[in-house]
């Protein structure tokens, strides 16, 4: 699966990041990185970041 970031949406808050260190990083500006944008064996992982997202920001997309 394909991780999408809205980046107007996203607020910085990092709640994806703590969930998955792998994929997410919350830069000192308050942007958010994408580290990696395909879910690979983790996508429990990352669909537990996208869920936790409370701007609705995250998404994911068949490859």
């Amino acid at each position: 699966m394909k991780i999408n970031v809205a980046t107007d949406r996203c607020t910085g808050i990092g709640i994806c990041e703590s969930i998955a260190p792998d994929f997410f990083e919350v830069l000192d500006d308050g942007t958010l990185n994408l580290l990696e944008d395909k879910t690979g064996d983790a996508l429990a992982e990352v669909e537990h970041a996208v869920r936790s997202c409370p701007a609705l920001a995250l998404s994911l997309t068949a490859e």
